[in-house]
């Protein structure tokens, strides 16, 4: 990592296939994988599509009801650009 700020989420959505489709401050776009985080208890919950769904942006992470969150930096860092990603996207509607 470099020295630098990230930006911040100001835009977060599910998708099937447990991805989360993130717009930065900076107005890039980009898509977060969550299938790997899911494999640890903390984020057992979001295994359930019902909680999945209802992520939403709080301060400078997002976050789920359920009380599960991700750091900005490990959103900006880790996340593929939208432009880039290679796969389908299909909002979550349940």
């Amino acid at each position: 990592m470099n020295n630098s700020i990230e930006p911040n989420p100001i835009q977060v959505k599910a998708l099937e296939n447990y991805l989360l489709y993130i717009k930065f401050e900076n107005g890039e776009q980009k898509i977060f994988d969550m299938k790997e985080n899911l494999k640890f208890n903390f984020y057992e919950k979001l295994k359930d599509k019902n909680n999945f769904k209802n992520v939403r942006i709080s301060g400078i992470n997002i976050e789920w009801k359920t009380g599960e969150d991700i750091a900005p930096e490990t959103l900006y860092y880790e996340s593929t650009p939208l432009e880039k990603f290679k796969g389908e996207l299909k909002e979550l509607n349940i």
